[in-house]
C-alpha cells in the first residue's frame, strides 16, 4: 500500500471516529431536552390583564426563557399538615374581609384565588378554631396591605402604616371618618384576637414586631420611588422585616406563655432568623416570574442576586437553593440544641420551634396550591419545577388595586 493509500485511509478512519464522536454528544444533549421540554409548563390562561400564552401578543418575537424552581424543602423534616377548621375558617374570615369592600369585584374574586386562609391553616395546624380565625384573619389583613402598599408612594405607605398601629394599639376606638380601609380592618382583627384569649406575651411581641413589618414595608415603597436595587446584605436585613414572619411568629404563642428570657436566648434566635430567612427565600422564588412580569421585582433576592453577581435567573435560583440548605441545617442544628427550662416551660418551647419550622413549610406548600403565583397551574409546576419566564412588564398598567394573577 502505497502513502497515498494510507493517507486516505486514515481520513476514512479519522472521519467515522468524528461521525460517530458527533452522533453520540448529540444523543446526550436531546434526550435531555426533551425532559427539559416535556416538563415545562406554560401560562395559557387568561390574567387580569388578558393571556400570557405566547409572546407575540405583547410584542415580543424573542423565544421565552425556561426558569428552574427548585425544591428547597425535599430534605426539610416537618410534613405538610393542614387545621381540621380550615373550610369553616375559610368560609368566615373570607366573608368578613369581603364585607369591607376594600378591592373592586372582579380584584376581590382574585384575592380569593390567592385563599390566603388557606396559608394559615398549614401554618397553624394544631390551632383552636378561635386562634386559626384569627390567624386567617392576620394574613388577609397582611395582603390587604401588601396589595394597596405595592402601588402607594411612600407618604401613602406610611400613613397606612399610622393608621393600622394606631388601630392595634387602640382595637376599642372607632376609626376616623373617611381613613384608610386597612384600619378598620386591623381593629376588628385585633379586638377578636384579644376576645379570643391572646395571652399577654402574644400581645406584647405581636405589637412590636407588626410595627417592624410595617417599618419594613415603607422602605420598600422607599427603594420602589427610587427604583433602588439593593446588594444582598441589606436587601436580607430589610427583607426580614417586610416579610412579616416575626408577627406570624408571635401568632404561634396565642395559647402560650413563654418567658422573655427564653424566646430571647440564642438559641430560639437562631431558629427564628434562620425561618425567616427561609421563608422570604421561598416566597420570593414563587413570586419572581409574576413580579418581573409586572415591573416591581425590585424587592425580590432573584432581582438582588442577579444584579450582585451577574449571573441570570437560573443562577440566582442556584445561589437561594445553596443559601437555603446552610439555613436548614443552621435551624436543626439550633433545634438539636434548644436549652432546658423545666417541664412547663420546654413544652411550650417545644411548640412553639416546631411552629417556626412548619411556617417554612406552609410557606412553601401554599404558594404551590394557591392562585397567587402560578394560576391554576401550581401542582403541576411544583412537580415538574420548570415554567416559562412572562415576558418583562407585560403585566404592568392595571388601574386596579388588587392581585394580578396568570391563569
Amino acid at each position: 500500500m502505497n502513502a497515498s493509500q494510507n493517507s486516505f485511509g486514515m481520513s476514512i478512519l479519522v472521519f467515522n471516529a468524528l461521525t460517530a464522536w458527533i452522533t453520540y454528544l448529540v444523543s446526550c444533549l436531546v434526550a435531555p431536552l426533551a425532559v427539559y421540554k416535556r416538563n415545562s409548563v406554560t401560562y395559557d390562561g387568561p390574567t387580569a390583564l388578558g393571556s400570557v400564552n405566547g409572546n407575540v401578543e405583547y410584542g415580543y418575537d424573542q423565544p421565552q426563557k425556561n426558569i428552574f424552581i427548585p425544591d428547597l424543602l425535599a430534605k426539610w423534616p416537618f410534613p405538610r399538615r393542614l387545621n381540621n377548621y380550615y373550610p369553616k375558617v375559610r368560609a368566615e374570615s373570607s366573608a368578613w374581609l369581603e364585607s369591607f369592600k376594600a378591592f373592586s369585584p372582579k380584584a376581590q374574586q382574585a384575592f380569593d384565588r390567592c385563599d390566603f386562609n388557606l396559608l394559615s391553616c398549614l401554618a397553624y395546624p394544631n390551632a383552636s378554631e378561635e386562634h386559626v380565625r384569627s390567624s386567617c384573619d392576620f394574613m388577609n389583613l397582611v395582603f390587604v396591605i401588601d396589595e394597596y402598599s405595592d402601588v402607594s408612594v411612600e407618604e401613602e405607605v406610611r400613613k397606612q402604616k399610622d393608621a393600622v398601629m394606631d388601630a392595634l394599639r387602640h382595637p376599642h376606638k372607632p376609626r376616623p371618618k373617611g381613613e384608610w380601609v386597612g384600619g378598620e380592618v386591623a381593629r376588628q382583627f385585633w379586638e377578636r384576637t384579644l376576645r379570643n384569649g391572646a395571652s399577654s406575651q402574644s400581645q406584647k411581641r405581636f405589637i412590636a414586631t407588626f410595627d417592624e413589618y410595617l417599618e419594613g414595608v415603607v422602605q420598600q415603597a422607599v427603594d420602589r420611588s427610587r427604583h433602588h436595587i439593593r446588594d444582598i446584605q441589606s436587601y436580607f436585613d430589610v427583607r426580614r422585616k417586610s416579610v412579616g414572619a416575626t408577627s406570624a411568629f408571635a401568632l404561634l404563642e396565642l395559647g402560650l406563655d413563654i418567658p422573655d428570657e427564653v424566646i430571647s436566648h440564642p438559641t430560639i434566635q437562631d431558629m427564628e432568623m434562620a425561618s425567616i430567612d427561609m421563608i422570604f427565600l421561598n416566597n420570593d422564588i414563587a413570586s419572581y416570574n409574576v413580579e418581573q412580569a409586572r415591573g416591581d421585582e425590585g424587592h425580590n433576592i432573584i432581582t438582588i442576586v442577579m444584579h450582585e453577581l451577574d449571573t441570570d435567573v437560573n443562577g440566582a435560583m442556584l445561589w437561594v437553593a445553596d443559601c437555603h440548605t446552610k439555613l436548614e441545617t443552621k435551624f436543626l442544628q439550633a433545634m438539636a440544641a434548644i436549652p432546658k427550662w423545666g417541664e412547663l416551660v420546654d413544652s411550650q418551647v417545644l411548640q412553639y420551634c416546631n411552629g417556626l419550622g412548619n411556617w417554612v413549610r406552609a410557606t412553601c406548600d401554599w404558594s404551590f396550591e394557591s392562585e397567587r403565583y402560578f394560576g391554576p397551574n401550581g401542582l403541576e409546576i411544583q412537580r415538574k419545577r420548570w415554567i416559562m419566564l412572562i415576558p418583562k412588564d407585560c403585566l404592568k398598567g392595571s388601574d386596579d388595586i388588587g392581585p394580578v394573577l396568570v391563569g
